[in-house]
């Protein structure tokens, strides 16, 4: 297979073609290929995984806490290891980081698929451990990207794994589904696993070997370096706007997203008429991703962050008036496009990240994005218990817009301006450099966040 060749180290990264870049041009890089390899077999191996755990747990105890538990021990500790880990994304090897991450996730899949009568405490604590080393497996692809692709590449590779992410979710909860109806639990565990060995043996073929980006320290100091790293990024002015511009819009749509069933069954439709609800809004995500990405000029992208943004709220101001299914399935699936606001800052926070914390930069907006994520639908609920969910879904549209009128500075960035060099962990910043003129299309600006 193209994406399993392997890269030597004298090799260059392909130069980028003339003219606008495409999606074809991002799969022409063959350690893009790797990693999206990789990518797409993790995010299916760990839908696996959930799933089979909570079917297995189900079975055996009955209990519908226990089975919520299990689902959610695959992404509550990855706050954790996203707030006191992710600074070994920079301070060891990509490849390194990669293999050794898709490996430790494949662990739990394989132990339990080998022995499913492991007491559930066993089960869950396998689960949450894999699942706390996960941000540091994201964080290091989401540093190693901008190494594979240059220039607007990289922006569309960062599109393509968005893609890839929704994709593959719902995908593998399909296939799994089909699979749990042909064979025993287990074996889907075990399918898990394997897919998970697959992509670590892939990414250790196809990916050259690089040398960290960040000195080593001790081991011991690697939760004092992360936690010192994260409040230096967020200390920057620039760096905390791009990150408040990728989370507060996400978390308040998503609080909206979690009162879609108590939504609809407000309106007395059954359980079954949620679905097309449910489905609306990460189409309109993949949508989004797809015609911004594919269709805009570099240039448009950065023009089009703020006005998605504001936009994406917009539509849920309509469910406060119990429009009919058809419509109500329209204003999820345009409130789900706006999303891609996301791609026209992607090349400005890439550029705001120090070299030897861009890892870790990356690990810290993934984190946010979890922990907020977390957050928000159990305050939208409290706020639909006095005024509905209906109205709840409007309030948390209007307050969607205005989070980004409130951010309109960073959410309509400045992409020529240049990397800053990387330093020590909670070093003072240098002094920016004066902005270069603007590139042309056909070449990628110089340069010395993701999954």
């Amino acid at each position: 297979m193209a994406f399993m060749t392997a890269t030597t180290a004298a090799e260059a990264r392909p130069e980028p073609p003339p003219g606008r870049t495409t999606y074809r041009s991002v799969f022409a890089a063959g350690e893009f290929r790797v990693l999206f390899a990789g990518m797409t077999m993790y995010v299916l191996g760990f839908q696996f995984e959930l799933l089979g755990l909570s079917v297995l747990i189900f079975a055996q105890t009955g209990s519908a806490f226990l089975t919520a538990l299990a689902f959610s021990m695959g992404f509550a500790p990855q706050a954790v290891g996203g707030a006191l880990f992710t600074a070994l994304a920079d301070r060891l090897p990509s490849r390194l980081v990669i293999g050794t991450g898709l490996l430790t996730r494949a662990a739990p899949g394989l132990v339990i698929g080998l022995w499913p009568a492991l007491p559930v405490p066993v089960m869950l604590a396998l689960v949450a451990a894999a699942a706390a080393i996960a941000p540091v497996f994201t964080a290091a692809i989401s540093g190693l990207l901008p190494e594979v692709l240059d220039g607007d590449r990289y922006v569309l590779g960062r599109s393509v794994f968005n893609l890839t992410g929704a994709g593959s979710q719902i995908a593998g909860l399909g296939v799994g589904g089909v699979v749990l109806a042909a064979v025993p639990v287990r074996w889907l565990l075990l399918a898990a696993g394997g897919a998970l060995v697959i992509a670590a043996v892939i990414t250790r073929l196809g990916l050259r070997r690089r040398a960290a980006r960040a000195p080593q320290g001790p081991a011991r100091g690697i939760v004092r370096a992360t936690v010192a790293g994260n409040v230096a990024l967020f200390r920057d002015r620039t760096v905390r706007g791009l990150l408040l511009a990728q989370w507060l819009p996400a978390w308040l749509v998503a609080g909206a997203e979690s009162l879609i069933v108590p939504y609809n069954g407000s309106l007395g439709r059954p359980a079954s008429a949620a679905a097309p609800l449910l489905a609306a809004m990460p189409a309109g995500m993949l949508l989004g991703d797809l015609l911004v990405g594919r269709f805009c000029a570099p240039g448009t992208r950065t023009r089009l962050a703020f006005p998605l943004a504001a936009a994406m709220g917009v539509p849920l101001l309509a469910l406060v008036f119990r429009p009919p299914l058809p419509l109500a399935c329209l204003a999820l699936l345009a409130c789900g496009g706006g999303f891609a606001y996301q791609i026209g800052i992607q090349q400005a926070f890439l550029d705001s990240l120090p070299e030897g914390q861009r890892g870790q930069g990356f690990g810290l907006g993934a984190t946010g994005t979890m922990a907020g994520q977390g957050l928000t639908p159990a305050l939208a609920g409290a706020l639909a218990g006095p005024l509905g969910a209906a109205a709840a879904m409007a309030v948390a549209g209007a307050a969607t817009v205005l989070a980004a009128l409130s951010l309109r500075r960073p959410l309509t960035p400045d992409v020529r301006r240049p990397p800053l060099p990387s330093g020590p962990a909670g070093s003072p910043r240098p002094p920016r450099a004066p902005s270069p003129p603007p590139a042309s299309r056909t070449s990628p600006p110089a340069r010395a966040r993701t999954p």
